[in-house]
């Protein structure tokens, strides 16, 4: 993509700025400096609650120190940087970041943000519930397809919250609050499946399909069949192992009806005219995100853009009052993102990316079928227990960068990316802090009376996540 190219012209032209072409040596105990360095932040973001500090604090810190030692022990390449054939000069941070994924974040956070005040996500969820019937079984199935279209079109943490909240009040209102844990936990683990349907829907699909080229429909076309048959099996698994049945009989079918019915869709709507702009902008966002690749002229600009540019157009509404809505960003996760492309550009230099690319080439030599099954097995692993967003943006750089047999580049179809893809999300469902949006679910749980401990989270959700992980593991290798 556009910012992909950008960020290499930078990177090559402040290598042509430092006359060298070829990759320069490094000596091993500074490649081994800078390793402990990389594992020292990975340990930290692990231990982010226990060091109560935000994750762009940590990597902030971490960030720094790497360009301090890499300005003493490396041949950084500082510039002029040469784009376009003119000479710009600029910090040697600035280009290491990848703005197309900062710009993507940025402005989708925003259109979701002004969107859900319109009231049509909780327009959406009631007029869901309503259609259930108050029947349990069916109502975990609706909001379990509910928790994977918002996780795909919104965020997991704004699907997880919205999901959530109204589960919450909807089984309290149908007496089924003992069936609370098995529908918590189950869209809990479908927000992470969820997000595995677009390419904007997780993080780690913004890093790695801007790194392979995905477009945004060739990555739905990809996804979704996995995204479909593992919904339907975590689905049948909740209902079996939480013991969640349809209502047996006419009159407590009847009853049902009669407490749902006094849900008011309409409640959160304050401005019928910006509900309907709302509905009609969503429409029109996620056909624009979709055909970014092909449009004239903003295929240039990248998704990064049109992100940006619906955010505006929704900002409109609330020209005098758009402040608010600066507050509600969150810049810790945009700082995290800008410090942690800095991090592994040092790295990359330090040639820590390659050492660990040549452990990763090992285990590819085991085989195209034995070696991808493996990358995707240890990226879920990791991902359970560390951040998966620098994991997901270190392994996509070092595939960008490992050289294919025929000399050509890794194809967008290429089994590794996917690997990478999927093992980064759905190892979120492995432990509570293994992604943001289990840990709401967890937090919920909690705010309800519900003892949920570490271990007997992964107890629960280890059935499932190794399900999904194998379903993942036949897909991306024989069936994608």
């Amino acid at each position: 993509m556009f910012e992909g190219r950008v960020l290499m012209a930078l990177e090559q032209g402040g290598a042509a700025q430092a006359d060298s072409h070829a990759v320069p040596e490094i000596a091993p105990a500074i490649t081994g400096l800078f390793a402990v360095v990389l594992v020292a932040m990975i340990v930290s973001l692990a231990l982010e609650e226990k060091l109560h500090a935000k994750k762009s604090l940590i990597v902030g810190l971490y960030a720094m120190v790497s360009l301090l030692l890499g300005a003493v022990l490396l041949p950084l390449p500082f510039g002029p940087y040469s784009i376009g054939g003119h000479e710009i000069a600029m910090p040697v941070f600035i280009p290491a970041v990848d703005w197309g994924v900062i710009t993507i974040i940025l402005g989708a956070s925003l259109f979701v943000d002004v969107t859900s005040r319109s009231g049509l996500f909780t327009w959406i969820a009631i007029r869901l519930t309503k259609a259930s019937g108050g029947d349990p079984l069916r109502l975990l199935w609706l909001y379990g397809w509910m928790t994977v279209v918002f996780s795909a079109v919104l965020n997991n943490v704004t699907a997880m919250i919205i999901v959530g909240s109204l589960t919450v009040v909807s089984l309290d209102r149908l007496n089924r609050k003992d069936k609370l844990l098995g529908f918590l936990l189950v869209e809990g683990l479908l927000t992470n499946v969820g997000g595995l349907l677009t390419l904007i829907s997780s993080v780690p699909n913004i890093i790695v399909g801007t790194a392979a080229d995905i477009s945004f429909v060739s990555f739905f076309v990809r996804a979704s069949p996995f995204v479909v048959v593992a919904t339907i099996v975590t689905l049948l698994m909740g209902s079996r192992l939480f013991g969640i049945a349809g209502l047996g009989d006419a009159e407590a079918r009847a009853e049902a009806r009669l407490l749902v019915a006094g849900f008011d869709e309409n409640d959160g709507i304050e401005s019928r005219g910006f509900f309907w702009f709302a509905a009609v902008m969503l429409v029109l966002f996620i056909l624009a995100i979709a055909t970014t690749s092909v449009l004239p002229h903003v295929s240039d600009l990248g998704m990064g853009f049109v992100a940006l540019s619906f955010a505006l157009i929704m900002l409109v509404p609330y020209k005098h009052e758009v402040d608010q809505f600066y507050r509600t960003v969150d810049w810790d996760l945009l700082g995290f993102f800008a410090a942690l492309f800095v991090v592994i550009n040092v790295m990359e230099h330090a040639q820590v990316l390659g050492l660990i690319g040549r452990g990763l080439g090992g285990i590819i030599d085991l085989g195209p079928t034995l070696g991808t099954g493996a990358v995707m097995v240890a990226t879920s692993a990791f991902s359970a227990v560390t951040d998966n967003i620098p994991l997901a943006a270190m392994l996509a750089k070092i595939i960008a960068d490992m050289p294919m047999a025929d000399g050509l580049v890794r194809a967008p179809t290429d089994p590794l990316w996917w690997a990478v893809i999927f093992g980064a999300n759905l190892g979120g469902n492995i432990t509570p802090i293994g992604s943001a949006s289990t840990l709401v679910a967890v937090t919920i749980i909690h705010k309800q009376g519900i003892h949920l401990p570490f271990v007997g989270f992964v107890r629960k959700a280890l059935p499932f996540a190794i399900v999904q992980i194998a379903i993942a593991v036949v897909y991306v290798l024989w069936l994608l």
